[in-house]
């Protein structure tokens, strides 16, 4: 395994799969993601306004260049239909060679 400190995932949630697959979809025509994995709906309980919320989201992992941070995650919120959308950068300790040349390769300008 290689240290991929130059690869990162952007983690964020959406209302629904055909939101994620749209964002997803301009984020790698873009060259601002190599890949974004839309996992199946899940139940998410916050509190937004004052009260309990309980509703099914689509999670999404974003896998960009470190240097593609602010750059993809401007473009994520400006496609995002949340209000508050949630962005989270996670970084990635090792990757093996052939992934990370790969992602890397994708994300080149």
């Amino acid at each position: 395994m290689k240290n991929s400190g130059d690869l990162v995932f952007i983690y964020t949630t959406l209302p629904d799969e055909s939101a994620a697959v749209a964002m997803a979809r301009a984020l790698v025509e873009r060259r601002l993601a190599a890949c974004c994995n839309i996992l199946p709906p899940m139940r998410a309980l916050y509190r937004w306004e004052g009260a309990i919320e309980e509703t099914q989201e689509t999670a999404m992992l974003i896998k960009t260049r470190r240097a593609l941070i602010d750059e993809a995650t401007a473009a994520a919120t400006a496609l995002h239909p949340f209000e508050t959308p949630c962005l989270l950068t996670l970084p990635i300790e090792s990757a093996n060679a052939a992934y990370l040349a790969w992602a890397l390769g994708e994300t080149a300008r």
